[in-house]
């Protein structure tokens, strides 16, 4: 029985489904919305969300949990200077996901996620 299973593993292996997780969150708080399979942009969701959370506290430790989560110095500065200062009224649902159709390759079901407020650069 698969109770209390929530990720999709996407036929990949761990390390390869954190890097690529990690890789999209980057490109996200780098241009604000990215298009990707629906499947892809709904668990992207849970992991940029958390990560907005964090940096609306704002403190070292906040820092140091997003830099251990997201290791990508930049991208984590943006983070807490410019898109966690835009939602510090909002209690959760940073993000939206947009059904664009299907891609024609493969007919996988596409999407777009971006940030519900405009992040100004």
């Amino acid at each position: 029985m698969r109770h209390n299973v929530v990720n999709n593993k996407f036929r990949m292996k761990t390390s390869h489904r954190i890097a690529t997780f990690r890789n999209m969150t980057v490109s996200l708080i780098e241009n604000g919305k990215i298009e990707t399979t629906l499947d892809k942009a709904k668990v992207l969701r849970g992991v940029v969300e958390p990560l907005i959370t964090l940096a609306k506290k704002g403190d070292v430790p906040a820092r140091r949990l997003a830099l251990k989560k997201l290791p990508h110095a930049v991208s984590v500065r943006k983070l807490f200077h410019e898109i966690a200062p835009v939602f510090k009224d909002r209690n959760g649902g940073y993000t939206r996901v947009l059904k664009t159709g299907r891609r024609q390759g493969d007919n996988a079901e596409m999407a777009i996620i971006e940030f519900v407020e405009e992040i100004k650069q």
